[in-house]
């Protein structure tokens, strides 16, 4: 049985969120009210997983996940309120060490977490199968864009399609930050969280990479450069491809593999309309989604290649799309970008 610490300053939400996790067969033994309680509790207690709140008194949830995986990696679920200042906070969490995160319905002291049960479990069952220790500082090799100019010259118009979950934003932040922009991708990134969040997500990939990033709206079109983030709770469709400009269209249409947005939608759109070179990448995460639009990138002709078991933080769905037989290469998080860009070099 799993074991998980529960962590929020509420004793109101402590005890919801231990009754819906012993309820869903996760074994609680024990909370903390702070995040210095937290760490002194994960070294004496070695549980497998951590709900972390992210406002607290003393230490918040930001210092505590530091010091947990600094003295004693564990994976930890961030529990944070729709609002933008713990959007911020949790994306900062996850870069020091979070494996995940899980949005509160309606605000910190949550009345309606009860009705996201089924969820919440297993959010937290996913993420204590995760390896705390993989995918955080991540450091992407040199670009490619750091060789002689003679050295990188790239084919026209190629379109960059990442897809990741659990354990993903910091790789695919590394990723793009190490992308050359002379490569000129039209950049998708499809990265399973929730709604409130890929916009922060979107900012945070925007400051960091050369590449002008945004979270995705209807009817988007995107040129050499720039990029797009898939809208949380909302399938990222390529509408449309012209002239090296690719539109996409946002729906909500039936979940799959019980997500939306979905990997598979954005790539297997991609290989249907875009005629122009395409590379696809799987992360770390949990579940079957990617492997369908792996496959479909291959038979499109395009370049394919997935994160490798050492430094996923989950390996389900590199794994799955190995599994197809279609993926060109399995590389460690800091080999991708280089991979990636070799892959559009044009032939001397």
């Amino acid at each position: 049985m799993t074991t998980a610490l529960v962590v929020d300053d509420s004793h109101f939400m402590r005890t919801v969120i231990s009754d819906i996790l012993e309820n869903g067969g996760v074994d609680v033994i024990d909370t903390a009210a702070n995040g210095k309680q937290a760490v002194k509790k994960v070294e004496e207690l070695d549980p497998d997983v951590v709900t972390m709140d992210v406002e607290m008194p003393e230490m918040n949830g930001i210092e505590a996940v530091e010091a947990i995986t600094d003295r004693h990696p564990t994976p930890i679920l961030m529990l944070s309120a729709l609002t933008t200042e713990d959007a911020d906070a949790t994306l900062e969490a996850m870069e020091k060490g979070a494996v995940d995160t899980f949005a509160k319905p309606g605000g910190t002291i949550s009345t309606e977490l009860s009705g996201h049960s089924e969820e919440l479990v297993a959010a937290v069952e996913d993420v204590a199968a995760a390896d705390p220790t993989a995918g955080h500082d991540v450091q992407q090799s040199a670009p490619a864009a750091s060789t002689p100019a003679v050295d990188a010259e790239y084919v026209d118009h190629p379109t960059l399609l990442v897809g990741a979950s659990t354990g993903g934003p910091n790789v695919v932040e590394s990723i793009l930050n190490a992308l050359p922009r002379e490569a000129d991708f039209r950049v998708l990134v499809v990265q399973h969280m929730p709604d409130q969040f890929t916009s922060r997500f979107a900012k945070r990939l925007d400051q960091t990479s050369e590449y002008d990033i945004k979270e995705a709206a209807d009817g988007d079109r995107i040129s050499g450069g720039e990029g797009l983030v898939a809208r949380g709770d909302y399938h990222m469709q390529v509408s449309g491809y012209s002239n090296g400009r690719l539109r996409v269209r946002l729906d909500q249409s039936e979940r799959r593999h019980s997500v939306r947005p979905a990997i598979d939608v954005t790539m297997e759109s991609a290989a249907e309309r875009v005629t122009d070179p395409l590379v696809a990448v799987v992360l770390t995460g949990m579940g079957t989604d990617g492997a369908d639009g792996i496959r479909a990138v291959k038979d499109a002709g395009g370049a394919t290649f997935a994160q490798d078991e050492a430094t996923s933080a989950v390996f389900g769905i590199p794994e799955r799309a190995i599994e197809t037989g279609c993926v060109d290469e399995v590389l460690p998080a800091d080999r991708l970008t280089e991979a990636i860009t070799d892959s559009i070099r044009r032939s001397s």
